[in-house]
C-alpha cells in the first residue's frame, strides 16, 4: 500500500529550485521511494534531532537533503523541504 505525498508551501518553493537541474531526478527517485516505503533502506535516512525533531532526512548530495515526516495512520508523508535544512 502506498503512501500519499503532501508538500508544504516550503518544499513546493524548493521543488521549483530543483526543477531544471541535474537534482531534479534524484529527488524524484527519493520521493518515489518513500512513497512506497518511507523507512526502505537502501539509501539511508536518519531521523533528525532539535527543532525537526521527529522528521527524516534522506541525501539528494551531500549539500541537499529531501525532509519528511511520516504520518502512518493517514498512511501520509509530509514533504517538508526539498534543499536543504540548514537554511
Amino acid at each position: 500500500m502506498r503512501f500519499d505525498l503532501v508538500y508544504t508551501r516550503q518544499a513546493n518553493k524548493d521543488a521549483k529550485k530543483l526543477k531544471g537541474t541535474q537534482l531534479a531526478t534524484k529527488a524524484k527517485d527519493l520521493l518515489e521511494l518513500i512513497r512506497v516505503d518511507p523507512f526502505a533502506s537502501p539509501p539511508p535516512f536518519e531521523a533528525l534531532v532539535g527543532d525537526l525533531k521527529g522528521a527524516y532526512s534522506r541525501r539528494i548530495n551531500i549539500q541537499h537533503r529531501l525532509v519528511y515526516e511520516v504520518l502512518a495512520e493517514e498512511r501520509t508523508v509530509k514533504v517538508l523541504r526539498l534543499w536543504t535544512h540548514y537554511d
